[in-house]
């Protein structure tokens, strides 16, 4: 057989190589085809995303959100609002101001099983595990706001009493607490709602270990886990300064081998305190953030920002001062923050 000349290959070698080329970079793709999108449970391939928890203003919270992007110079992947499970207006899913931020950013409500009092979010009543296990508040107060996040078509992370491992015995046992989040989970299925991404989120406070691990509803229920980790350094009596690192690996650790090896984490809530005597002290702190995240928690792909204060001296944990602001500024720049957002 005659041998064409080397040269008559080199059509069919290119070819062959671009056809690789290509099922290794639709390999790489997400669901809509784009390069590193999101999967159907908004977890981003190539990263994690950029959030906050912004407190509304007086022009509520849609200007809140944005007077905050304009100081840190980028939009939030993710914005964490609060809700109760009154009927009043702190009850009521997918606001004006979130329905209009959602357009261009993934939202996260956190639902209470509360009814909040009228000077805050201080519970005037639990609604209890048991009740809303046993569907008693089905028809005044799960379906309704089913049907909104439904109506909304969106994809929507719904954390269910986040930090349930306070709530107890206040609100129900551990076992209770399981019941009534896959009672919660069941009854958006039997609704046919399917645009919403479950979040199981607990302090992240290892004393609480046996705790967190009992109101675990189990990988069938949850689709993503969040922990809430800070250096509360002075506030709440806490002695030492700790890292970024510090207050985010130990839990991390204990997730990953105790609750579950697979689910996407978020960091649902952080921050940290400022020290009177370092005030670049913060500054430095977020500006650990991005390498930390990527070398030492690659199973985290959220980081959401806590742009507040708690109740107590030295416990404000909001970006107000000037070094925090600057670093989170630079943190925020880091490619591993930049993916792209896509909600259809």
């Amino acid at each position: 057989m005659t041998r064409p000349p080397a040269r008559a290959l080199v059509p069919g070698v290119v070819a062959l190589l671009l056809l690789l080329s290509l099922l290794l970079a639709q390999q790489l793709r997400g669901g809509d085809g784009s390069p590193c999108a999101a999967s159907r449970l908004l977890v981003p391939p190539c990263g994690a995303w950029w959030g906050a928890y912004v407190p509304p203003g007086p022009q509520g919270e849609a200007a809140a959100v944005q007077s905050f992007e304009q100081r840190i110079g980028r939009r939030l992947d993710l914005v964490y609002t609060y809700h109760d499970m009154g009927t009043g207006s702190d009850g009521q899913l997918l606001t004006p101001d979130e329905q209009s931020l959602g357009a261009t950013r993934m939202l996260m409500l956190s639902w209470e099983s509360d009814v909040w009092d009228d000077t805050g979010r201080t519970p005037s009543r639990h609604l209890g595990w048991s009740k809303i296990a046993a569907g008693d508040y089905d028809a005044t107060v799960i379906d309704p706001q089913a049907e909104r996040i439904k109506d909304y078509g969106r994809p929507v992370l719904l954390a269910f009493d986040q930090e349930m491992d306070t709530r107890t015995p206040a609100d129900g046992t551990p076992a209770e607490f399981v019941a009534a989040y896959r009672h919660l989970h069941d009854r958006f299925q039997q609704l046919g709602i399917t645009n919403v991404i479950w979040v199981w989120t607990v302090t992240g406070y290892l004393p609480h270990r046996a705790l967190m691990k009992a109101m675990y509803p189990g990988d069938a229920y949850v689709d993503w886990i969040g922990y809430d980790q800070y250096n509360y350094y002075r506030c709440k009596s806490v002695p030492a300064w700790e890292s970024f690192a510090q207050t985010q690996l130990p839990t991390y650790t204990w997730l990953r081998t105790a609750v579950s090896a697979t689910e996407p984490l978020m960091l649902a809530e952080y921050g940290t305190a400022a020290d009177p005597a370092h005030p670049a002290a913060q500054q430095q702190w977020y500006q650990q953030v991005p390498q930390v995240v990527q070398q030492q928690l690659p199973g985290v792909r959220a980081v959401v920002q806590w742009d507040s204060s708690v109740p107590g001296p030295d416990c404000d944990l909001s970006l107000d001062q000037a070094p925090a602001l600057a670093g989170f500024t630079t943190a925020g720049r880091d490619p591993y923050f930049h993916q792209p957002v896509r909600l259809k």
